[in-house]
């Protein structure tokens, strides 16, 4: 019988023993998936807590209730990876052979990369948070209960992160939550990035700063963070620019695993050297990338996870028929941006082409909105935690194509 391991079952790794399972005869191929967590987390949701929309139960269930039927779930540490002899090495279980590598262990915030956020510990009485882990949200949600005057600002640590879009939901979120409480006109928010603007796409920075300027959010761009001075409460640069806050939310440094570094087939910060567009390892032919863990140039994000997901067992599906693999996967990632007041914005973009104005799913019909703000859009996010749950992880069939499509999309005036 043959292998496919997999290791990490977050969205990407749960997703891709889904849909392989379905496929793979059980007496051909077995599916093994190996975590350390037993729990798992819906990520996205993590930004709500802080401001009261979800709580830890909307955002964790167990991962054995979905890993599918005819797969191995080992609860083991991954320490290694030989890709030389096609094995992987666990803390528990040894040496898991493998005819297929599907990587998929993500990326996790490495607050000890930069002086200063080693000191952020999820305390709720501190005034340094993230909401890039559950016990950050947690720990922030009690922390913005008793803010009621002074600075916030959300600092972009470092590029990569997860989810590039969060910082500007972030801001828009605090700008309702301060408002609703009335305290707003007591409480500064400001966003603190390394990036020239509040985004990394023209058109979506164009749109998403009108809009921040509108909520009276400062953006404070070209700002590459080297420490944090957490006794006089301000971010340093290297040049020795500061930003000052009373309450400071970071994505904080994001790495993935040492072991991928180890084993040689790493960039130097734990994420996987993948060819862009098969999702194949760079080094070795029959490992592949699923997530977060992968260095393509697009978004680490949940619908990023999901289309590499869907490529990668096509392409896995299409080497065992003896096929070559198709180079398809165009950077394609698709992110509501929650704006406050239960409107939210649509993204839809990939490696070439930014987002762009139209309907989405289905051009002209919809029911979102393509860059445009909307409350249709708002429910769309709200409304993703239960297909997350319940078709994305099981692998049922959505009206979502792994590649982006022009269809229903135009260029806005102001862009040609």
């Amino acid at each position: 019988m043959k292998k496919i391991v997999i290791l990490g079952s977050g969205a990407g790794g749960t997703m891709a023993a889904a849909h392989l399972r379905k496929q793979l005869s059980v007496t051909e191929w077995s599916i093994t998936i190996v975590d350390n967590d037993e729990e798992h987390h819906y990520q996205p949701g993590w930004l709500f807590i802080p401001f009261g929309i979800y709580t830890r139960e909307d955002c964790v269930k167990p991962k054995r209730d979905f890993i599918p039927k005819g797969v191995e779930f080992l609860l083991d540490e991954v320490v290694g990876i030989n890709p030389d002899q096609n094995y992987a090495e666990t803390k528990a279980n040894g040496k898991l052979a493998y005819d297929i590598l599907i990587v998929a262990t993500g990326c996790d915030i490495a607050p000890d990369e930069v002086e200063g956020l080693e000191e952020w510990n999820a305390d709720p009485e501190g005034n340094e948070h993230t909401i890039f882990s559950l016990s950050g949200a947690l720990a922030l949600a009690k922390r913005l209960k008793r803010f009621e005057k002074g600075k916030l600002v959300f600092n972009i640590a470092e590029m990569p992160h997860k989810c590039p879009v969060v910082p500007m939901e972030f801001v828009f979120l605090a700008d309702w939550y301060f408002r609703v409480n009335g305290v707003r006109d007591d409480v500064e928010i400001e966003l603190v990035t390394p990036n020239t603007g509040i985004f990394t796409k023209p058109i979506a920075t164009k749109v998403l700063s009108k809009t921040a300027e509108e909520k009276n959010i400062l953006v404070k761009p070209n700002f590459d963070l080297a420490e944090v001075d957490t006794s006089g409460k301000r971010l340093i640069s290297p040049s020795g620019e500061t930003a000052d806050y009373d309450l400071m939310v970071s994505t904080m440094p994001n790495l993935g695993a040492d072991f991928i570094d180890e084993s040689g087939l790493g960039d130097g910060m734990g994420y996987l050297m993948t060819d862009h567009h098969t999702l194949k390892s760079v080094k070795y032919d029959n490992i592949y990338a699923v997530g977060d863990v992968s260095n393509v140039p697009t978004s680490k994000a949940g619908s990023v996870a999901h289309y590499q997901a869907e490529l990668v067992t096509e392409n896995i599906l299409r080497e065992i028929d003896g096929l070559e693999p198709k180079a398809s996967f165009d950077g394609h990632s698709t992110c509501f941006i929650v704006s406050g007041y239960d409107k939210a914005f649509l993204f839809d973009f990939n490696y070439k082409t930014e987002p762009l104005p139209g309907k989405y799913p289905f051009p002209a019909l919809g029911p979102f909105d393509l860059v445009g703000e909307s409350h249709m859009n708002y429910w769309g996010k709200m409304m993703f935690k239960w297909v997350y749950w319940n078709l994305l992880l099981t692998g049922k069939e959505l009206p979502l194509e792994p590649q982006m499509s022009m269809a229903g999309k135009f260029w806005p005036a102001f862009a040609k």
